[in-house]
């Protein structure tokens, strides 16, 4: 399902032209902004609760001699791992800790050596919207890092198509619908009607990206129902 063929369900389903409104700014919101927001906000919920490869993405950086902090690319939300890589390519994976623990661990400047612990530092003050690593102890060499983290992928509303749309329409769908009908206030029976259809829709999401995506049949064996 693309983006057309989505706003086109969503607009047969809740039988609704959505009005334009005029915020408190004075500004006015078109029926395709608020449409445009119901599906980023069934998105948002989507890829929070189900943890797709298609949320994942590595990138390499450097880090400098006695340089403790790293930049967080922008679209940044959360590390699966931080990896400093050596002079030999040896991959040393960092521990998540506490900025506290670091500074107590390394508490002089002269601490250096090949991090072992990172932690999130928080925003940068050339830009309070960028989030920033800092390493410990700070890198006795420069250093190539690997970051493997958690994002948002561009909305099917920019898109055009996305890997959601196209392999699990079903549930973006309804997580749309969910989202329209709560702002239209509409009958409760049909807002749970879809809301089920949303939760049924994310359980077979989250088998696929929880579940089948996370084993294989070498090690976990194939799926067997059980015979009564």
């Amino acid at each position: 399902m693309n983006y057309s063929e989505l706003v086109a369900s969503i607009q047969a389903y809740t039988e609704n032209i959505f009005p334009d409104v005029t915020l408190s700014d004075g500004s006015t919101e078109t029926t395709a902004e608020q449409v445009n927001r119901f599906i980023q906000q069934a998105e948002q919920r989507i890829y929070n609760t189900v943890q797709f490869p298609s949320l994942r993405k590595n990138v390499t950086g450097n880090v400098s001699t006695s340089t403790p902090y790293l930049s967080a690319p922008d679209d940044y939300l959360a590390t699966y791992s931080l990896a400093v890589i050596d002079g030999s390519g040896n991959y040393e994976y960092l521990l998540n800790k506490d900025v506290n623990f670091i500074r107590a661990a390394y508490p002089n400047a002269s601490d250096v050596g090949l991090p072992r612990y990172y932690a999130l530092f928080g925003p940068q003050t050339n830009n309070m919207t960028e989030l920033s690593f800092m390493l410990g102890p700070k890198p006795d060499s420069a250093y190539t890092v690997e970051l493997h983290y958690f994002y948002y992928p561009e909305s099917i509303t920019t898109a055009g198509t996305t890997w959601l749309g196209d392999n699990f329409d079903s549930a973006l769908l309804y997580g749309s619908l969910v989202e329209a009908y709560t702002f239209m206030k509409g009958e409760a029976d049909m807002l749970a009607l879809y809301n089920g259809k949303y939760k049924e829709a994310l359980d077979m999401a989250k088998r696929l990206g929880d579940g089948m995506e996370r084993q294989d049949a070498y090690r976990a064996g194939q799926y067997r129902q059980k015979v009564v």
